[in-house]
């Protein structure tokens, strides 16, 4: 099984990487497009901006490449945020793989800071992602940004707000939250991931 990581100007790779081969996968960190298309399985991570990153996304033809892809794709944080239609973020247009709007959190309390950074749960899932999850389990956000409530999530979080924590849509999921750094909980839908 191929397993490709898609190298462009966000960080975070490395951190996926790593996760990736505490499971016995050694996955190829490649920008390359035929590489990408022949590959079992395809992860766009990401952490960064996101006008500035589908400036880039579109310079080097990856926009295209990501949305043509047919095996199963996990979009990762910014990479969940730019498989939408729209971020706030720097005003840009995404890939609108989902037809979402990605929103700045806005703080109405004191205790509520932004970024949303740490654990929190998921719950509502619906996805294969999540097989075999039978209660709200752990994982870990950092983030300023999300995706509102929406026909293509597949599991909830509550910060602020509900928000989606993952969506799904045919070949394409992404989750808000980094499974790389959700300890077991991620590991398990990183493995879910694999066998789709």
């Amino acid at each position: 099984m191929s397993i490709a990581i898609i190298k462009y100007n966000a960080g975070n790779i490395r951190s996926v990487d790593y996760a990736l081969r505490r499971l016995g996968v050694e996955p190829i960190i490649t920008a390359d497009k035929k590489a990408l298309q022949r590959a079992d399985h395809v992860i766009f991570p990401g952490v960064g901006e996101a006008a500035t990153t589908m400036d880039f996304l579109r310079t080097s033809g990856l926009d295209q490449l990501i949305l043509n892809l047919k095996q199963p794709v996990l979009g990762i944080c910014l990479g969940m945020q730019l498989m939408c239609r729209h971020s706030e973020e720097g005003d840009a247009d995404g890939l609108g793989i989902f037809d979402a709007e990605v929103k700045r959190f806005v703080s109405t309390r004191h205790e509520d800071k932004v970024p949303h950074m740490g654990w929190n749960t998921i719950g509502q899932t619906s996805s294969d992602l999540f097989k075999g999850f039978e209660r709200d389990e752990y994982v870990y956000f950092v983030h300023s940004y999300y995706v509102p409530l929406h026909p293509c999530t597949a599991a909830e979080t509550d910060y602020i707000l509900p928000f989606s924590a993952a969506l799904h849509k045919d070949n394409f999921y992404a989750t808000q939250f980094h499974p790389e750094k959700s300890g077991s909980v991620g590991e398990r839908i990183l493995r879910n991931f694999l066998t789709l």
